[in-house]
């Protein structure tokens, strides 16, 4: 590609690259965070018999209409138990949250709305007894044949749970994705070991490889390849065989020891784009594997490599394990902002108004070498080119770390 691609538009090319991944089956308690690839129907009414929602007394709300306020204590009835049947206008059963509705009866009186007298209870003035009070209805959240959940949600605690209440045991997902994060560069020395003067830390991968697993990619691996071109062409390869996706940091330049994107040409890997009209982040490779895997190369210069990851690295994963994602958030400006000839990637720290309107204050960082700028913020917004600058609550993209 001769031209370097927007960031809209290099988004939409890394998409039309993405294949979806194997679905497997995953067992109730490997599903959070997981991405459905079924729809969940209810095995039944849901509720599947009329539900008492409150501890109280159950009786026939004719009774009440009637004038009837003492009424004689038949039985108490637990939840789980099989109901009881309402012996008469004047009977009253002691019914627990959950339980089934006695036959013959169709309103619940709280505890607070009734005293007890021996065998009886006495009604007070405030108690009232319309049909269906303190009940919910058997199938009024779902009935079968109707999907509870479909395919491509991120099944969070509340879908879990669904799934459960659906009788299953286990729930076809997408398989993780088997992911290398990889580092290159003589420059690098492990967190823990000594470094000299000339050295800096390896600390990209572990940005990466952390901002992968918050968003719930568990199958994350990390390598250091040295300047050394028959190694790293060889690593590569193998890694090319054994993973869906390499994310790289750093060699992708054009540098006499940038090995990285001559190295992935030899290995069959196709060049899909070279450079992204951004900043941070312009020297931002991508291409795909033989067998479709998802390779990117990012920048060395840490605040590109975390912005390249959350605004492209991070959707394509999603979109490979089918996830239906929606449009980015939105957020306003608290303050105005100078003009920007390319799409503007900008580190923000979110405030909350008296109102409760949330807005973002920028932090920018001094270079894109400058990840201390990226602590304590919440993400960046995308400033769209806009020379004139931006005014005071401008609106725009944003992304969560």
């Amino acid at each position: 590609m001769s031209k370097a691609p927007a960031p809209a538009e290099a988004a939409r090319i890394i998409l039309s690259r993405v294949t979806l991944l194997p679905a497997v089956q995953s067992s109730l308690r490997e599903l959070p965070g997981r991405i459905l690839r079924q729809d969940v129907q209810a095995e039944r009414d849901n509720p599947p018999f009329d539900r008492v929602c409150m501890d109280g007394v159950a009786i026939d709300s004719r009774a009440f209409a009637s004038g009837i306020r003492r009424f004689r204590i038949q039985a108490t009835q637990a939840a789980g138990a099989v109901p009881l049947t309402i012996a008469g206008l004047d009977s009253a059963v002691e019914i627990m949250t959950g339980a089934v509705l006695p036959h013959g009866a169709d309103c619940v009186i709280p505890l607070e709305e009734y005293d007890l007298d021996g065998d009886g209870l006495q009604l007070k003035p405030e108690a009232t007894a319309e049909p269906w009070r303190n009940l919910q209805r058997r199938g009024s959240d779902s009935s079968p044949g109707i999907p509870m959940l479909t395919a491509g949600m991120s099944l969070g605690a509340a879908e879990v749970a669904v799934v459960a209440s659906a009788g299953l045991a286990q729930a076809l997902v997408s398989r993780q994705p088997r992911i290398m994060v990889i580092s290159t560069g003589d420059e690098l020395v492990e967190p823990g070991l000594p470094v000299a003067d000339h050295q800096i830390r390896r600390s990209n991968a572990y940005g990466v490889s952390a901002t992968l697993r918050l968003h719930q990619f568990t199958d994350v691996h990390d390598e250091h390849l040295r300047d050394d071109e028959s190694l790293m062409r060889r690593r590569l390869g193998e890694m090319l065989e054994t993973h869906d996706v390499l994310v790289l940091s750093g060699g992708v330049s054009k540098g006499k020891f940038d090995f990285v994107p001559a190295a992935l040409k030899a290995l069959g890997v196709e060049e899909v784009f070279y450079q992204v009209a951004q900043r941070p982040g312009r020297p931002m490779w991508f291409g795909t594997g033989p067998r479709g895997q998802l390779v990117f190369g990012l920048p060395g210069n840490p605040v590109s490599t975390q912005v390249c990851t959350v605004r492209y690295v991070i959707p394509a994963l999603q979109a490979a394990m089918g996830l239906h994602r929606g449009p980015p958030e939105r957020i306003a400006m608290s303050a105005p902002l100078s003009g920007r000839k390319m799409t503007y990637f900008m580190p923000v720290v979110l405030h909350c108004e008296p109102l409760g309107t949330t807005i973002a204050s920028a932090r920018a960082p001094q270079g894109s070498g400058d990840f201390l700028a990226l602590a304590g913020t919440a993400g960046f917004v995308e400033l769209p080119p806009e020379p004139d600058g931006y005014p005071d609550g401008f609106i725009a993209d944003f992304y969560r770390w």
